[in-house]
């Protein structure tokens, strides 16, 4: 009797503590660079990559604003038979065109011929995950085929820009895509046509040097850098302490470089007034 209770009665009280595991998801969080808040990363993406907080505007990728600006209908890139290659032999070059082309990067503008509220357009988008956005041959060659295009079907251009200027690794191949863009511009502007520039953060150097400013309409994001030399450079050079919030797009536009600054989540409406009011249906 004595040996069959204790066995019983632990069966009959015998219990399990389960451990609850709380699963947090990597990178769920998010530290905004403006406000300093830990922002939930799906708060972010659900109010256009803006923070909640303090409306700090994030880096998006080209698939985010490919949804955010255009009608939700099958896309394909133009003049993606165009690839970067290492013709000056630049040490490391090779190597991190074959890491990007893994990831199917293939270069720092995608450009489609996409429909904004029913409107035909023709738009290229920068991309800052290759290279920084870098303006190289490849770049400059798809810009000016996206121009002519525009000139060729009398279709509008807008051109989302984020890029941290020429692409050293292209040298004086990369400089002289600023020369080959403007002109491209010049061509489709004698055209009679439109071009709208959307600035993001960042558009530096020869992007902001060249094409990214010849715009019939500039329109830019809150807060974003743009400039040619970065304000330290500049500040370093003249000696002398640069205003505050210098080549950010508010001082910009209290400047007269820039038309308007719009919010992310208005830009699509943004955009479609303007063509509208071009006589674009």
């Amino acid at each position: 009797m004595t040996s069959i209770i204790p066995n019983y009665i632990k069966k009959l009280f015998q219990f399990t503590i389960k451990k609850t595991e709380v699963k947090i998801e990597e990178n769920a969080f998010l530290q905004c660079p403006q406000c300093k808040s830990m922002i939930y990363q799906k708060d972010i993406d659900n109010n256009f990559g803006i923070c909640p907080e303090c409306e700090n505007h994030f880096r998006i990728t080209n698939k985010r604003w490919v949804k955010i600006l255009l009608d939700n209908e099958e896309l394909f890139p133009l003049f993606e038979k165009y690839k970067p290659n290492d013709t000056l032999n630049f040490p490391g070059y090779k190597d991190k065109l074959k890491i990007l082309n893994k990831k199917n990067i293939d270069e720092a503008i995608t450009i489609y011929k996409a429909n904004i509220n029913g409107i035909i357009v023709l738009i290229g988008i920068m991309n800052t995950e290759f290279i920084m956005g870098s303006m190289g041959a490849v770049v400059g060659e798809r810009i000016t085929l996206l121009f002519e295009k525009g000139m060729k079907e009398n279709l509008p251009v807008i051109m989302v820009t984020r890029s941290g200027g020429a692409r050293m690794q292209e040298g004086v191949i990369s400089l002289m895509q600023m020369v080959k863009t403007s002109a491209a511009i010049k061509r489709f502007s004698d055209s009679g046509n439109l071009y709208i520039v959307v600035l993001t953060n960042p558009t530096t150097g020869g992007v902001t040097a060249s094409f990214a400013m010849l715009g019939d309409i500039i329109l830019a994001e809150p807060n974003a850098l743009i400039g040619f030399a970065g304000p330290r450079v500049i500040q370093q050079t003249i000696k002398q302490t640069l205003p505050e919030g210098f080549q950010r797009s508010e001082f910009l536009l209290e400047k007269g470089f820039i038309d308007s600054i719009v919010r992310r989540n208005n830009l699509k409406s943004k955009l479609t007034d303007i063509l509208k009011i071009h006589n674009y249906k």
